[in-house]
């Protein structure tokens, strides 16, 4: 009999991604989403690609006796928990939403794990919980929780502190905390790809939306920075080689927490991928050079040494590769 996998926020971009690669790797997915950054539409796709339409709950992770009502009715196997708000900025505006829906729902998701003995969780967190290391390159063993620079950020370090209490105090949870660097990309088929309800905030759904011409052109954040163009250079990760290391992280599960950066281990600036992108699309996308953003830093990228080593897993595509599905997905989406 198949795994069955709780899928928080799993019609969001890389929740989608992972769902796909779960349901191809023969597990059983159910999916838990408010669907506030993200459209209902998603499961037809995943049911296109797969062939399986997933079991979907419409519930927001603050409202216990719905979450409650999930967990009665069914016995998963594990949780993926990708469910959260994200947009750094916003967090800045608004923290005390940030805290309350990210940290007190991921409360009430451990709760109600619990409480029904699922006791294996996969957590989606970020490399932002490592703030400013005075390095570029990050790895696992690195303190963390130190030099945050937003909200966003610092409820991933909570919730990340808070799992390690509770595999502490319990020695059969299973948890692994899987910090991600910057996905991008789309898959290959045009159907899946990011597509936020909200103002977009992360560099490549701002580039989709310049190519289409729904923003006349792109802000690039400062460009004297310590770093060969002076722009911002990022760890960018193909999606799909980022939801491939959900399912090594399954397969890695054992009791206790383990910690897995998922990164390619190289960084690449904001011009360089505009420039891939003008590559990849034959046309040149318009960008302005304008002042810093508050918190950003010049340069980080991930050691994914551990999980190549420990789960098998490393990145296999390339930023062509994520520009080329990128363009792939806007042709396929004309009114995105």
């Amino acid at each position: 009999m198949s795994e069955k996998i709780l899928v928080t926020g799993g019609t969001g971009y890389i929740g989608s991604h992972t769902v796909v690669e779960l349901i191809q790797q023969g597990y059983e997915v159910e999916i838990l989403d408010n669907l506030f950054n993200s459209k209902i539409t998603v499961l037809d796709k995943i049911e296109k690609l797969t062939g399986v339409k997933p079991k979907f709950y419409k519930v927001d992770m603050l409202d216990m006796p719905a979450m409650e009502k999930v967990f009665a009715e069914n016995t998963y196997d594990a949780v993926i928990h990708f469910a959260g708000l994200k947009a750094v900025g916003e967090s800045v505006e608004q923290p005390l939403r940030y805290y309350e829906n990210n940290v007190t729902g991921t409360i009430n998701l451990l709760k109600c794990m619990k409480e029904h003995g699922t006791k294996k969780i996969i957590f989606s967190s970020s490399a932002t919980v490592y703030g400013d290391q005075g390095v570029e390159e990050l790895n696992e063993e690195m303190t963390t929780g130190v030099g945050v620079t937003n909200p966003y950020g610092w409820t991933k370090a909570m919730i990340e502190q808070i799992m390690k209490d509770v595999a502490l105090a319990d020695p059969e949870f299973e948890v692994v905390l899987l910090r991600y660097f910057n996905p991008v990309g789309a898959h290959p088929s045009g159907l899946l790809g990011e597509d936020p309800n909200d103002k977009p905030n992360n560099l490549m759904p701002i580039v989709m939306k310049v190519a289409t011409g729904e923003i006349p052109e792109l802000s690039v954040f400062g460009d004297d920075y310590d770093t060969p163009d002076g722009t911002c250079i990022r760890d960018y990760i193909h999606v799909i080689d980022l939801a491939k290391g959900h399912i090594a992280a399954i397969r890695g599960l054992k009791p206790g927490v383990e910690i897995y950066n998922l990164g390619s281990g190289k960084g690449t600036s904001v011009l360089e991928m505009i420039a891939a992108f003008d590559k990849a699309s034959g046309k040149k996308l318009p960008y302005k050079i304008v002042g810093r953003r508050a918190g950003d830093l010049a340069a980080m990228w991930a050691n994914p040494g551990k999980a190549e080593r420990e789960l098998g897993w490393k990145t296999e595509l390339t930023i062509d590769d994520a520009m080329r599905d990128t363009l792939n997905y806007l042709d396929s989406h004309s009114d995105v």
